[in-house]
């Protein structure tokens, strides 16, 4: 050994004594300020548990009560490696690092892979083997640097020339989080299953395994639970392809019905482990649960409370209509912030699997999508409030596809209708005429402009989109109404307005008031004003709601509404609006099952929405949320808005000018400026009528059975044609899309 040491130390010596030793210093003391930079401080391989005592993260409402406690105490039980099952051992090792009795500790490929998406890609990333997971979990942090990689990867190295693999696996199984306070195999299997490591099956075993990636996200008691039973399909199938087990056993394993035994936040649950989610993602899932957050949430209590108990009550009284769940969404649209969020009747039912969080998931909107067709629509000036559709049996034409031929809900038509009307009563036909004037493509780039994340391509949908026939989150249709309630600006929802460490030291913060109305504009608010007003006006749905319904809340008649049932009636949607909050409320089931026949638009999820809209308003009108929004918001007429005196059936300007003869019944109707109707609408022309009934021909009629009259006509925007004057007004209409 001296020898060693002293040819080491005549090296440096002749590096010194030569005209290159002060290159030789400079080179050398950068790899060392380097080294330092990278390695100072680093720990000691063989303290493999950390010293440092958890502390819990706690959230908060907006008005400073706790909602939930993520709990400061670690449950964590070691077990030999030979007490657990062969196939958990096997499911982790196939699912997280299937070569690990094969390198060294390190994978090249994904070190390849991490250096790729670092420096092409700017995201650092690693791919990590069980190895360097137990290295960052238990002596480093989860923070994402160079330096941080790298002390990763040399004491990762170190701890493989130390500890024999089955040792490595072992520790990694005792010491890897699985999610809230479980530490450790034995703390997840006795926090998930009631029961020792020792005893779980091969479907418990999948899903624990699966679970150390990503626990906040996987978490059979998460966001999502839905994700856990996908995440223990991927181990299966994993253990497959590693020869592990067999087809069948893997089969046998996802058919199971695994029973839980939960421990989870009592009030807001579903709201609370989505926060405790987006926090993991952030912050990591151990300085979450262990180095003391605090979250302060837009989240009124008092309103979520009320809100949950109105879903559970309601949905309650609806079970002989066969009505399993509900769920409903509250905003105060001008900030974003999330004043509820109720993803089920109860988040404990297992007769819905009340876990999943609804507002996040995707159901079919039903006619609750239309005023986001008619803003399109009245935005790119095809129509007005007055223009009036004629509501018939009409069937449209797509290239390649079987005709489209839509029908109304309640199964009848109502002849020319127009805009106002046709929105109110949620008539079918004319939503689809308008969806054609403006074409499908353009309608599905609007949808996603108002905020609905979840749409493909155009090419995915049809004409029956602004019926429903697509895919949204009540989480979105809030976003997309808040934009009508905003006069035509996108205000992103927020949830989180200020994260401190338990020390007070500020890691974020938000203030929702200072960020009022600073999304994009998507709308004019002419444009919104239009669609607020046809929305709130109980006399435009009077028809097919009657005069007294539950979406009149009593002492608010400025909230704007729509409701939506889709034709299957899986999927029953109440939305409504002022400028101070926005409500969502759907109910359904979850398995998508159709409900019963009785369930409609007032019947089903109005009266949710009824007695949250009326609480929410009184609170913000008190001035609870802004001083400045106290008092009824009643819908200011915009510049750009214009009123003006229109024939009562077809929307145009009154033939006469004669207030005492106008020439037609009339009303009042709002337009953007600019296109009020200037001439009238209707011509005198010559069609062919029915000998036998009067109205006018079909097309197929034979030539000895129609003869040609002069009458009064009206065509409205897509061709089809109105007899005014006809005992039969209109015949069946056939239109090819595109115009």
């Amino acid at each position: 050994m001296k020898k060693y040491i002293k040819l080491v130390i005549g090296k440096i010596k002749k590096v010194f004594s030569t005209r290159h030793g002060v290159k030789a210093v400079s080179y050398w003391g950068l790899v060392a300020a380097v080294g330092i930079y990278l390695f100072w401080g680093i720990p000691l391989p063989t303290k493999l548990i950390s010293e440092t005592l958890p502390v819990s993260t706690k959230i908060f409402d907006r008005n400073g009560k706790l909602i939930y406690e993520i709990y400061t105490d670690e449950k964590r039980t070691p077990v030999n490696l030979n007490e657990i099952p062969k196939y958990l051992k096997e499911a982790t090792v196939a699912i997280e690092d299937k070569d690990f009795y094969r390198h060294q500790g390190v994978s090249y490929t994904g070190v390849i892979r991490a250096v790729y998406k670092t420096l092409v890609k700017q995201d650092l990333q690693g791919g990590s083997t069980i190895s360097q997971q137990l290295v960052k979990k238990t002596l480093l942090t989860d923070e994402r640097t160079v330096r941080r990689k790298a002390q990763e990867l040399v004491l990762t190295i170190i701890i493989e020339s130390i500890y024999s693999k089955d040792k490595i696996l072992e520790m990694y199984l005792n010491s890897i989080p699985y999610g809230g306070t479980a530490y450790g195999i034995e703390a997840a299997s006795e926090t998930y299953f009631g029961k020792s490591a020792k005893d779980l099956d091969l479907a418990e075993a999948a899903l624990l395994a699966g679970l150390p990636q990503r626990p906040s996200t996987y978490s059979p008691f998460g966001a999502h639970p839905e994700y856990s039973k996908k995440r223990q399909e991927e181990v299966l199938k994993q253990m497959v392809e590693n020869k592990y087990i067999t087809i069948e056993e893997a089969d046998a394993a996802k058919s199971e019905a695994l029973k839980y035994t939960p421990t989870i936040p009592s009030q807001a649950t579903h709201f609370a482990l989505w926060i405790k989610e987006q926090l993991a993602d952030k912050y990591g899932e151990k300085r979450v649960e262990q180095e003391g957050l605090r979250v302060y949430t837009t989240l009124d209590l008092d309103i979520q409370n009320f809100a949950q108990a109105a879903v559970a009550t309601e949905v309650a009284k609806l079970k002989k209509q066969q009505v399993g769940n509900g769920a409903t969404i509250v905003t105060r649209p001008s900030t974003g912030e999330i004043l509820a969020m109720v993803g089920s009747k109860d988040y404990f039912a297992e007769d819905e699997d009340g876990k999943v969080n609804v507002i996040l998931s995707q159901r079919q909107p039903g006619s609750s999508i239309k005023p986001l067709n008619y803003a399109l629509a009245i935005k790119d000036q095809k129509i007005t409030p007055a223009t009036a559709f004629i509501d018939t049996s009409t069937c449209f034409k797509v290239a390649g596809q079987p005709s489209y031929c839509p029908v109304n809900y309640d199964g009848t038509y109502h002849g020319l209708v127009q805009t106002r009307f046709a929105l109110g009563n949620s008539y079918n036909i004319p939503a689809v005429k308008v969806l054609a004037l403006h074409g499908l493509e353009n309608f599905i780039d609007f949808a996603k402009q108002m905020g609905l994340t979840t749409l493909t391509e155009p090419k995915d949908y049809g004409l029956s989109a602004t019926l429903g026939g697509i895919l949204v989150r009540p989480y979105d249709m809030a976003v997309a109404f808040g934009v009508l309630a905003n006069q035509g600006v996108e205000q992103p929802l927020v949830a989180i307005t200020k994260v401190t460490d338990w020390k007070g030291n500020v890691l974020e913060e938000y203030n929702p008031n200072e960020n009022i109305l600073t999304g994009n504009r998507i709308l004019d608010p002419a444009v919104t004003f239009l669609i607020s007003h046809m929305l709130y006006d109980n006399n435009a749905r009077v028809a097919a709601f009657g005069t007294s319904s539950f979406l009149n809340v009593s002492g608010h008649p400025e909230v704007s509404v729509k409701t939506g049932t889709t034709n299957d009636r899986r999927d029953n949607w109440t939305i409504g609006y002022t400028s101070q909050a926005v409500v969502v409320t759907w109910v359904g089931n979850n398995d998508n099952s159709s409900m019963g026949g009785a369930v409609s638009g007032v019947s089903g999820a109005s009266p949710i929405w009824n007695k949250i809209m009326k609480t929410v308003l009184a609170k913000a009108e008190a001035g609870a949320y802004s001083k400045d929004e106290k008092g009824h918001a009643w819908p200011k007429q915009p510049d750009g808005v214009v009123g003006s005196t229109i024939c009562a059936d077809t929307g145009g300007t009154p033939p006469s000018q004669d207030p005492g003869n106008p020439g037609c019944p009339t009303r009042f109707e709002y337009f953007l400026s600019g296109t009020v109707p200037a001439i009238s609408n209707i011509v005198n022309q010559d069609i062919l009528i029915n000998n036998a009934t009067g109205g006018m021909a079909s097309p197929t009629d034979p030539p000895d059975q129609v003869h040609t009259e002069n009458k009064s006509i009206y065509t409205d925007p897509d061709g089809t044609i109105f007899c005014l004057n006809c005992p039969i007004a209109s015949s069946s209409a056939t239109i090819n899309y595109p115009f």
